[in-house]
């Protein structure tokens, strides 16, 4: 006999079983988690909050205060595994007292299940031959600036404005099937600054795909080489100032013998004690000055060798991973100037990527200004940008030749200057539209910051405890790529006629925003089931079917859970 059930968030049904099928569900509830078992366990509170977030819930109180209450859908509790859902005051005092380890050991949880996708999307990039393309980035996530109960918490740039809140770190990569994929996220305070984070997500980069270029071992080499001799003028500098200070020292000793031989004479004449005197205060102040001089200059040589002393362990390191990496591959970084520092663009080149970044130090856009003259030709890129370009340039502070970009912007009668940076084998100086066209396609994580924030509501914290919020942060963008997983399931085991509904045409914030607050009616029986959108929703005369089908022998793949069934359609209409 058919089962019918009633739901007012019709997409989060076949949600539910794809996040059961790839073993999310399972996943999370195998997380020992220390708290009280009351009605609900704290892993089915946490479901509950990621089906939350699924939802585009704006506030934790909308599980329960919403028009339609998620914790009052028990269709879609079914689908998710669960006897039924908690009231969200119960999901916030779980939240609440979940601590770091346990969070950690659910946002790995995510990966796992994240991991067999993205191992696909790598196996397809080469099949093709392609490199990986990476873009990183940092967004605020303000609270109130009067709020007190955000631990950690701290005033920060926050679009453009100085706020108090927190920074995530994010990273997305470019994949063949589904577009851009994030890839992780990390949770920092809010003063927190792009420049010191770039490391950070190049390793993350490599973690997570287990993939790394070739290190340009031999060009870290050349630069060590030249970084001792740059240190030979401050050594002889130091030998100098060492002298220096030995022959002020052995002058001042000589000059308060000569004081205290004149004191012990009854003849002197105090005039000439005087004389003695100042004199012995200016051999004390050349003192002074000799060891001011020479102490610098040893600050300064002490930071040089430390400074080399990480690169050559920078280069060890580099060697021994070129060692154990027999198949490496093309792999590409796209920043903004915020992560544009000399000291991060040659890490990202000694680390084997291809480079595009803005430069992060604004005067070099003023000396590239007065390298323009009335009779430069400016090459139009965009709609209201023009660009100027210079091959290898050598700039100060930065240890490798770079190719250059001047780009200028009209907005009305404000024209804007910026510096664009490349290094790898594209001679992007000589196709100047396809150079801004490929820096300007990271507008790509950028979209993605949007939806995370206009679909998933990230920039509207849902807890108070820091571990909880990483952990919605990690949430939401497991959302962002469970959505585009979940389209391409539903439309390999939905039957495709005229009345289905034909989900990957809708788009992410359809998806959530519409299509998981709809109503639909679910009709299941031994077959399969049914998804059959209610004539009072959006999707009025739409339908979903699946076929039941055995367990799935490898459960973190796209295996069916339930295909077509035309006979469900005949039985129910």
């Amino acid at each position: 006999m058919a089962q019918e059930q009633d739901t007012q968030h019709a997409l989060l049904i076949p949600w539910g079983h794809f996040a059961r099928e790839i073993g999310l569900v399972s996943g999370i509830a195998a997380v020992k988690l220390s708290q009280k078992v009351y009605e609900h366990t704290p892993q089915a509170k946490v479901i509950e909050f990621l089906a939350a977030i699924l939802s585009g819930a704006k506030q934790l109180q909308d599980i329960s205060m919403a028009a339609h209450p998620m914790d009052k859908d028990q269709a879609v509790a079914e689908a998710w595994g669960q006897a039924g859902w908690a009231d969200y005051t119960g999901v916030s005092r779980t939240l609440k007292h979940l601590s770091w380890t346990e969070v950690q050991a659910l946002v790995a949880v995510l990966e796992r299940v994240s991991q067999p996708f993205l191992e696909s999307e790598l196996a397809v990039l080469r099949s093709r031959g392609r490199g990986l393309q990476y873009d990183g980035d940092l967004t605020g996530l303000p609270v109130s600036n009067t709020s007190r109960t955000y631990p950690n918490a701290a005033y920060g740039h926050m679009s453009d404005e100085i706020r108090l809140g927190y920074q995530a770190g994010v990273l997305s990569f470019q994949s063949p099937t589904y577009g851009r994929l994030w890839l992780a996220v990390e949770h920092h305070a809010g003063d927190t600054v792009s420049c010191t984070q770039a490391e950070g997500l190049v390793l993350a980069a490599e973690k997570r795909s287990g993939q790394h270029p070739k290190r340009r071992t031999e060009l870290l080499q050349k630069r060590i080489e030249a970084f001792v001799k740059s240190r030979e003028p401050a050594e002889k500098r130091l030998s100098s100032q060492q002298a220096t200070l030995a022959a002020a020292e052995q002058a001042k000793v000589e000059i308060l013998v000569q004081l205290r031989t004149a004191q012990e004479k009854p003849e002197t004449k105090p005039k000439h004690i005087q004389t003695l005197e100042r004199r012995c205060v200016r051999r004390e102040k050349a003192v002074e000055v000799a060891r001011k001089k020479l102490s610098k200059t040893q600050a300064w040589m002490n930071a040089h060798l430390e400074q080399e002393k990480a690169l050559r362990t920078r280069l060890e390191q580099f060697e021994c991973e070129n060692t154990e990496n027999p198949q490496p591959v093309e792999a590409c970084f796209r920043l903004d100037a915020g992560f544009g520092t000399y000291d991060n663009i040659a890490l990202l080149i000694e680390m084997g990527y291809e480079v595009y970044v803005k430069l992060h130090n604004h005067k070099i856009v003023h000396r590239l200004k007065k390298n323009v003259t009335p009779e430069t030709a400016w090459v139009r890129v965009g709609n209201n940008a023009e660009m100027v370009a210079w091959a290898g340039m050598q700039l100060q502070n930065c240890p490798y030749p770079l190719d250059i970009a001047l780009e200028r912007f009209y907005t009305g009668e404000t024209q804007k200057h910026s510096a664009l940076a490349y290094f790898g084998n594209s001679p992007v100086t000589t196709d100047l539209p396809a150079w801004f066209g490929k820096y300007n396609a990271r507008q790509t994580i950028e979209a993605g910051i949007k939806e995370t924030k206009q679909v998933f509501y990230l920039n509207r914290l849902k807890v108070r405890s820091e571990p909880a919020i990483y952990l919605q942060e990690a949430m939401t963008i497991f959302a962002a790529n469970f959505i585009r997983w979940a389209t391409t399931w539903i439309e390999q085991h939905a039957e495709q006629n005229e009345n289905t509904l034909s989900v990957g045409k809708l788009g992410i914030k359809k998806q959530v925003q519409v299509g998981a607050n709809t109503s639909a009616k679910v009709i299941q029986n031994s077959e399969g089931m049914l998804l059959r959108f209610s004539s009072a929703s959006a999707f009025a005369g739409k339908q979903l079917f699946f076929r039941a089908s055995g367990k799935p022998s490898r459960p973190n793949h796209f295996l069916p859970l339930f295909t077509i069934l035309a006979l469900i359609a005949q039985k129910v209409r």
